[in-house]
């Protein structure tokens, strides 16, 4: 135990579950190793591959380099694009330049990709309820020929000026709060009845049940603590649960961040980790707050996740 920090700060640790990557990002991960050892390095990624430092740092170590735009990229070399999908303008880009392109997209960002595309086809102005800027965000609107309105809030909703409110419909980022999402969704149908949009439950498995979880011990412990980096969405809004729920609650990456007083005299620290989050970063948390003299943990069942995605074909 480290000798200046007093000893019994926190009585114990209560771990979320789920927690951690999600099948997406588990694929994602997959995807950039084997690359890595059919086509050996460098192999390039449009993107973070993920939204955590520690896996970034770890796939650079193996080969990956990491880029911003594909003009960075060699002509004709293997590429491969991030989970958060890209636009028809980048897939286009890609294949002027001839690059080997190894598809990394969450499945369910595809899916989405396509919801929004069927909505165009029928010929309604589509809205994306999402997070302007964000890597998803921007795939899914460049996937849309017409015009896309990106909003986030249910004020936005009221401003929103649109063609023909007979002819609208809606997807949605993954990574987003639930119940953020669900109030726009709720405003969007109030002012628009004849809106079209998938159902709630269309949000990512894994965003629900890391949001579910963080909710369910919300009322058991006295500080919320969440592994992630800090670009990574579906990790603030764990946070912004745990805030919401009265509690101190930090977004950590690393085992110094986790500073003393906010165990200091607290019973009961809640520990969880957003989709993109390895687990052995848990598990480097989990002994500093040991340091810290926080004595017990207690892992809660939480719902079994099963999902698993196929790899691309070639790998």
């Amino acid at each position: 135990m480290t000798p200046d920090i007093p000893a019994n700060q926190g009585e114990e640790v209560v771990l979320a579950n789920p927690r951690g990557f999600c099948a997406g990002v588990d694929r994602a991960i997959q995807i950039v190793e084997r690359a890595l050892e059919v086509h050996g390095a460098p192999v390039f990624v449009l993107h973070e591959i993920v939204h955590n430092k520690h896996v970034l740092e770890r796939l650079r170590s193996l080969g990956a380099r990491f880029v911003k735009d594909l003009e960075e990229v060699p002509e004709g070399a293997v590429t491969v694009f991030s989970a958060h999908g890209v636009s028809d303008a980048v897939v286009n880009a890609a294949a002027s330049r001839r690059l080997e392109v190894i598809d990394a997209t969450c499945p369910l960002v595809t899916k989405v990709h396509r919801q929004a595309i069927r909505y165009e086809d029928q010929g309604r102005e589509v809205i994306l309820v999402g997070h302007p800027g964000h890597p998803e965000v921007e795939g899914t609107r460049g996937r849309i020929k017409g015009k896309v309105h990106v909003l986030s809030t249910p004020e936005e909703v009221a401003a929103l000026e649109i063609t023909d409110p007979e002819q609208l419909a809606y997807v949605t980022q993954t990574t987003l709060s639930v119940d953020d999402t669900r109030d726009v969704i709720d405003a969007l149908l109030s002012r628009f009845p004849s809106i079209q949009g998938p159902a709630l439950k269309d949000i990512c498995y894994a965003t629900q049940n890391r949001q579910t979880a963080v909710k369910d011990m919300i009322g058991d412990v006295d500080v919320l603590i969440v592994v992630g980096s800090e670009n990574s969405s579906n990790s603030n809004r764990l946070r912004e649960l745990g805030e919401r729920g009265g509690i101190p609650s930090y977004l950590v990456d690393r085992p110094e961040q986790v500073q003393p007083e906010w165990v200091a005299g607290k019973k009961t620290v809640g520990v969880t980790a957003g989709a993109s989050a390895p687990e052995d970063l848990v598990q480097l948390i989990l002994a500093r707050l040991r340091e810290l003299g926080v004595r017990n943990t207690r892992e809660l069942d939480g719902e079994k996740e099963t999902v698993v995605f196929q790899m691309p074909e070639g790998l």
